[in-house]
């Protein structure tokens, strides 16, 4: 969508904005987020960055169900029949007028381009019909942001496990606004091996949960990376691992030979998580931070919560963990960073804002 500010609402939207800068801590600041990276649409209202008014997500995972995957134009497609419903039931659930919200804030990227530019398109139309500042949020370091919701004393400096569909990273998060990249997967996310792994054994989308699930009845039995060929880094890499899960499976397959199915999620599962969950503990430990968060929708998994627990107790490392709403794709979550780049004045967007399909962390 093309908009044009003219004079008078560029003027109308920088004295909103420099009103909430000084009044901050004195008013409340109510943030209006669009979420639409992927296959979910959501909007959400959120209070002073902590507090969720409301949080609504329409799912489309019975829509692309039975292509295996998401489709990215059905996902564009259903994202613009289901956004302005969306958002109306947010501003009902909030119990907020539309004349009420300070800013309007909405997921440019990471994500898939089509969806993205249905949501920053609304968004933009939004922010210029109330003059009120348009902030732009980065998808994936607002999934860090998500634990701020459910920890009111949580502030930075601290430590985020990042884990997704598309990403897989450890960061030090700085700032409200800044973090430093501190290891990262060089090929696959985690996620991405997840659902490849459900794909090849026919399990149904979205595979990684089944995986999860199925993990819980079997045993750590098979052993697929002979070595770690990162074992020194903080980077991780998923493909081997990945394509050795693959092979095992055809081979057996073309051997006609029987799959314990429990026991080849488990036995993934565990190679998957441990190295990560090591890795991740020795980032805290060597760069004397004493508090992890977890984020993405692949931080919902349970083996990856129980290891994170359990190896953070014994390092005496406080652990943050989002509940599962969070951990998926949802607005509030934008919102809250959206908040705090308002503050920082930070990610203010104007007319030429546009959807990006790749962000760095």
């Amino acid at each position: 969508m093309a908009l044009c500010y003219n004079n008078q609402v560029r003027y109308k939207v920088q004295k909103k904005l420099e009103d909430i800068i000084k009044n901050r801590g004195i008013e409340d600041v109510f943030v209006l987020a669009i979420e639409t990276s992927c296959d979910e649409t959501s909007a959400a209202v959120v209070k002073n960055g902590r507090e969720v008014l409301s949080n609504i997500i329409s799912s489309q995972i019975d829509i692309h169900k039975r292509f295996g995957g998401v489709v990215p134009e059905v996902a564009s497609r259903s994202h613009t029949e289901a956004i302005s419903g969306v958002v109306n039931e947010a501003l009902n659930a909030a119990k907020i007028m539309l004349q009420q919200i300070d800013a309007v804030a909405v997921t440019y990227g990471a994500g898939l381009i089509g969806a993205l530019m249905v949501g920053v398109s609304f968004a933009k139309a939004l922010s210029y019909a109330l003059g009120v500042p348009l902030i732009k949020v980065n998808h994936i370091k607002a999934h860090v942001a998500a634990n701020y919701i459910i920890n009111p004393d949580l502030k930075p400096p601290f430590m985020a496990l990042i884990v997704s569909g598309g990403h897989t990273a450890i960061v030090s998060v700085t700032s409200y606004t800044e973090q430093k990249l501190i290891g990262s997967t060089v090929d696959d996310a985690i996620g991405e091996a997840y659902d490849k792994v459900a794909r090849v054994l026919g399990l149904e989308y979205p595979g990684g949960p089944k995986v999860d699930k199925l993990a819980k009845n079997g045993k750590n039995s098979i052993r697929f990376v002979k070595s770690e060929t990162l074992k020194n880094s903080f980077d991780s890499s998923f493909s081997g691992l990945k394509t050795a899960v693959i092979n095992y499976i055809n081979t057996k397959k073309q051997r006609s030979e029987e799959l314990n199915v429990e026991d080849i999620c488990c036995s993934f599962q565990t190679e998957a998580v441990e190295g990560l969950i090591s890795k991740t503990i020795r980032a805290c430990l060597e760069n004397n931070i004493s508090t992890l968060v977890l984020a993405g929708g692949v931080a919902a998994n349970s083996y990856i919560r129980q290891r994170a627990f359990e190896e953070c107790k014994k390092h005496n490392i406080t652990l943050c963990v989002p509940p599962l709403v969070y951990c998926t794709d949802n607005a509030a979550m934008v919102g809250v960073l959206g908040y705090y780049n308002l503050m920082a004045g930070e990610g203010i967007a104007d007319d030429d804002l546009s959807a990006v399909s790749n962000l760095p962390l």
